[in-house]
């Protein structure tokens, strides 16, 4: 699998993620001032590695990492400040691609829309993540 991403699709990607973000509640929004989003093409095999995963199989589309606010104690004080990381290449591959297309089963699948809609799914299941929720709770939520 590739983690190459060109830049026109770098630049289109990004283009979706503001919109994205002008459309989040500004509430919802302000949560990112306390967790910095840092967007890269994708995380690196040593990562993968690290998470249990397998480099030349497995995708990651976002990543908090830190402290969750619900685990936090005096301890914590003094650290790097937590950070929710979206990965391009994973998004865009969990979205079906830039390109639509229709499935066996005749369900749409890609295109644009599809990987804003993915955007915005990770980046609220990270910030979920920030704020304590399980991956039972996000995907209760459909933030999976």
């Amino acid at each position: 699998m590739s983690a190459r991403v060109s830049a026109a699709e770098r630049a289109r990607f990004d283009m979706l993620l503001e919109r994205v973000l002008a459309q989040l509640p500004p509430r919802i929004l302000g949560m990112l001032d306390e967790s910095p989003l840092v967007v890269d093409d994708a995380a690196s095999p040593e990562l993968l590695l690290e998470l249990g995963l397998d480099p030349d199989v497995d995708d990651l589309c976002g990543l908090h990492s830190g402290v969750a606010r619900t685990d936090r104690s005096v301890v914590d004080s003094g650290q790097l400040p937590d950070t929710i990381q979206l990965f391009r290449r994973g998004v865009i591959d969990e979205a079906g691609g830039w390109e639509a297309w229709t499935d066996e089963a005749g369900a749409l699948q890609g295109g644009e829309d599809a990987v804003a809609r993915e955007i915005r799914i990770t980046l609220l299941h990270e910030i979920g993540h920030h704020f304590g929720l399980e991956e039972d709770d996000l995907r209760r939520l459909g933030y999976e």
